[in-house]
C-alpha cells in the first residue's frame, strides 16, 4: 500500500448556505451550481446589504467641506 491513499481533503465538508447539503468541491462553499446562482442573484438584487457605522460621514453628501 502506497502512502497515496489516504488523502486529506483541503477544506472540511460544510453544509451548503443555501440548502444545508453537503458542499461540492467545484461550487464550495455551495452543493450545486444552482444555490451559487441563488446565492449571487440574492446580493445582486440587495438582498445583503452592509450595514455603515452611523458615526461615518457621507462622501456623495452636499455639505461644507
Amino acid at each position: 500500500m502506497n502512502s497515496d491513499s489516504k488523502i486529506t481533503p483541503l477544506r472540511p465538508k460544510r453544509p451548503c448556505p443555501e440548502c444545508g447539503k453537503p458542499s461540492a468541491r467545484d461550487t464550495f462553499p455551495f452543493c450545486s451550481a444552482r444555490c451559487k446562482d441563488i446565492d449571487l442573484n440574492r446580493w445582486l438584487k440587495g438582498a445583503y446589504v452592509i450595514k455603515a457605522r452611523d458615526d461615518e460621514e457621507d462622501p456623495d453628501a452636499d455639505g461644507p467641506k
